[in-house]
């Protein structure tokens, strides 16, 4: 198929092209300024906001299906100013999606959601039926809206919105060189409250594999999760991680310290958050993570950083 890569410079993207090449499929990369190099297709530069550019720059290729990657959050993300942070994300996922339907015509899309924006319940691990936190944190209640929008507008389409875990990798948060690395080597990324706070993590790699796997089952529709197998509360993953680097263990720090240090979004998001199964995923695309443990994602790909003393 020839596919419409939009994003393809970001980290699921870098992740997903040779992936695409590999299988035979012609790729259309859209980037926005990120120069990047394509087997068995083309590189398009535009931005995605600009609709006429858009047009303009990928309806000669006529893409017969969309993987909508667009966003630009900050490397260093500021959670205190999170609604600022991700004000042009949110546009990107609302008039950028909009710009793509118009200039593709419409055909099929598989976008890039997030898995962490499930309503908090004690001991839940969420499936795709339940309910998003719409009452959330008021910086995070724009970004959940820009992902709703779409959703439904790639639902429009007859595509799948791939909910993603935190992303664990190259060019990640939780990469080697990601400013939560960084953060817990520092001994500024505390445990808050009782850290019963559930993460889903997904390394890269695997969310490439879910989209490729989603390329070949058009039936597929509505939102799916793409998460490891194994959710953890950050009072066990955040103690793990800090062992595995070598970084000082963790401190605790109460629920209304870190609403002060770090903003309503950053307790929320440190102590709040719940847990996602990939079951779905797995029975609609005969989907497996290569990582089903995000240890053992850490273990791949922060060797450089690891403790000489630790052994994994």
């Amino acid at each position: 198929m020839r596919v419409l890569v939009a994003g393809a410079s970001g980290a699921i993207g870098r992740q997903l092209l040779p992936l695409l090449a590999a299988v035979g499929h012609e790729t259309i990369a859209l980037v926005h300024r990120t120069p990047i190099e394509v087997e068995n297709g083309h590189v398009v530069t535009a931005n995605a906001l600009d609709r006429d550019a858009l047009v303009t720059a990928v309806s000669e290729f006529e893409p017969e299906v969309v993987v909508n990657l667009l966003t630009a959050i900050p490397q260093n993300l500021n959670s205190r100013k999170f609604d600022q942070e991700f004000a042009l994300t949110n546009r990107l996922r609302t008039e950028g999606t909009a710009n793509l339907v118009v200039a593709t015509r419409g055909v099929r899309m598989i976008s890039e959601s997030v898995a962490f924006g499930y309503a908090p319940q004690p001991g839940l691990i969420a499936d795709e039926s339940k309910p998003l936190w719409r009452n959330g944190p008021k910086p995070f209640r724009p970004t959940l809206a820009a992902l709703e929008e779409l959703e439904r507008v790639t639902a429009e389409t007859g595509g799948v919105a791939l909910r993603f875990g935190n992303l664990v990798g190259p060019g990640t948060g939780f990469g080697a060189d990601g400013m939560v690395i960084s953060a817990v080597r520092g001994g500024k990324f505390p445990i808050v409250g009782d850290g019963s706070g559930t993460f889903s993590f997904v390394h890269t790699h695997d969310a490439a594999t879910a989209i490729v796997a989603a390329l070949e089952r058009p039936e597929v529709r509505g939102v799916l999760n793409i998460v490891d197998d194994q959710p953890l509360a950050t009072r066990d993953w955040l103690p793990a991680l800090a062992q595995m680097i070598g970084a000082p263990k963790p401190r605790r720090i109460p629920v209304w310290l870190a609403r002060l240090a770090a903003g309503s979004w950053g307790a929320a998001y440190l102590n709040g958050l719940v847990g996602a199964t990939n079951a779905r995923a797995k029975a609609q695309l005969d989907w497996r993570p290569r990582y089903p443990r995000v240890q053992e994602a850490w273990a791949a790909d922060l060797t450089a950083v690891m403790a000489p003393s630790v052994a994994v």
